[in-house]
């Protein structure tokens, strides 16, 4: 039997021409002030938004897109400013390829533009991994979604939705759902949950990760306070990019090994696909976390899961670290590291807050675990301060449970960026 897996394939375009360079430029800004003035306007229908982006001198399928895109900012993702780097979506009308091996950069993209003729090719410099899946797109055998262009310092990124079809991984018997919380303290906390019940948990730390993005910010801010050289600039942000990606590729790597030790398993992930619109923990939390590569990391532990036969499946990341996995009540989080139960009736008291997370994340895969959680209107969920970024901060009393449930003895690992 056969399911639709879905992947995001990234490619980075070729060093542009001059010409080329300021067509990008002007797509960018264009888009931009489109996507601004729609959300600005509080536009919360695809024809509301329409009206508005229908003067911009945009393609076709960069209308399209915004008009689907910008009243989910409001109504489902409740996003209350846009993030400066937003990127060009597209809808998969442009999601036209062509492919000839005469060529240095063998695949290119038509790239669109407003206009009759006005349309213009880029060589693209593929992942070598995701070859396979780029002569499928080319072949049409498999369907294009959503696509992304982003700019990131002078080089432009080019991410493509993609859905295929793969054997599906046969389980005998019950299948265990493994949850995993990603984040920035702790890398990645997973569990398995049996029975109801955290098990067996693993966390990775993140501690090498948060320190390599605060020295990248500081080391860049510096060199352009000094006119520092561009080659220069260039040169530091790829040693920090190699070694971030050593720690992906490592972390991705340790979850698929824990993972394999469990009879039939399923992963389940947090749908992180607008983290960066959900983010509002003020400038300085939200550069931190806006930084780190969320989906990054969820891909290539996909990947790396889809290579080993194991189901992925991605569920609602909506309250996961605020709720009790065992009550299902809001809770609160006084610390990065601890959850508290205000059930009093719960056996949980106090519990790891990753792991508890993990579990939530764990147990929504099944749908009956996607229900509201209790109390969610009577709590005020929003953060005090960037320690505790998802901390709940409704006053409750003190259980009289002790903390029996905190679950300090766990397997934990640090990704270094070297094979030492």
């Amino acid at each position: 039997m056969s399911t639709t897996v879905t992947k995001t394939l990234q490619a980075t375009f070729a060093p542009p021409t001059a010409h080329k360079q300021s067509k990008l430029n002007d797509l960018l800004e264009t888009y931009r002030d489109g996507l601004q003035e729609a959300f600005d306007s509080g536009a919360s229908t695809m024809s509301a938004v329409s009206d508005i982006v229908t003067p911009y001198d945009l393609p076709y399928q960069a209308k399209a897109a915004l008009c689907n895109y910008v009243p989910k900012l409001r109504k489902t993702y409740n996003a209350k400013e846009l993030d400066d780097g937003h990127p060009i979506r597209l809808t998969n009308q442009a999601a036209k390829f062509d492919h000839s091996e005469e060529r240095d950069y063998e695949f290119t993209w038509w790239v669109p533009r407003p206009g009759r003729g006005t349309n213009f090719w880029i060589p693209l410099r593929i992942n070598p991994e995701q070859e396979p899946l780029w002569h499928d797109l080319v072949s049409e055998d498999a369907k294009a979604g959503e696509i992304r262009l982003q700019q990131h310092r002078k080089n432009w990124v080019l991410h493509v939705t993609v859905e295929y079809p793969v054997e599906e991984p046969a389980t005998d018997g019950d299948a265990t759902h493994i949850g995993l919380d990603i984040g920035e303290t702790a890398l990645i906390t997973g569990c398995a949950l049996k029975d109801g019940s955290p098990t067996d948990p693993f966390v990775c730390s993140g501690s090498r990760a948060k320190h390599l993005r605060k020295e990248l910010h500081t080391t860049l801010k510096r060199l352009q306070e000094r006119d520092a050289s561009e080659w220069r600039i260039e040169d530091r942000f790829s040693h920090y990019q190699n070694a971030l990606t050593n720690i992906v590729e490592k972390a991705s790597r340790q979850v698929v090994e824990y993972v394999t030790q469990f009879e039939n398993p399923v992963l389940v992930m947090e749908d992180l696909t607008y983290i960066r619109e959900r983010l509002d923990y003020g400038k300085y939390m939200n550069r931190r976390l806006h930084s780190w590569a969320f989906a990054r990391l969820q891909g290539r532990i996909e990947d790396k899961a889809t290579e080993a036969g194991i189901p992925v499946e991605y569920v609602n990341p909506a309250y996961t670290s605020q709720t009790c996995h065992s009550c299902h009540r809001i809770g609160r989080r006084d610390s990065q590291a601890e959850f508290r139960c205000p059930n009093d009736n719960c056996h949980v008291s106090t519990f790891q807050a990753d792991i508890n997370a993990s579990a939530n994340i764990a147990r929504r895969v099944d749908p009956w675990g996607e229900s509201v959680p209790l109390d969610k209107a009577e709590r005020d969920d929003s953060p005090r301060d960037g320690s505790g970024c998802d901390t709940a901060t409704t006053h409750r009393e003190t259980s009289e449970t002790p903390s029996q449930m905190t679950l300090t003895a766990f397997q934990e690992s640090e990704p270094s960026t070297s094979d030492d």
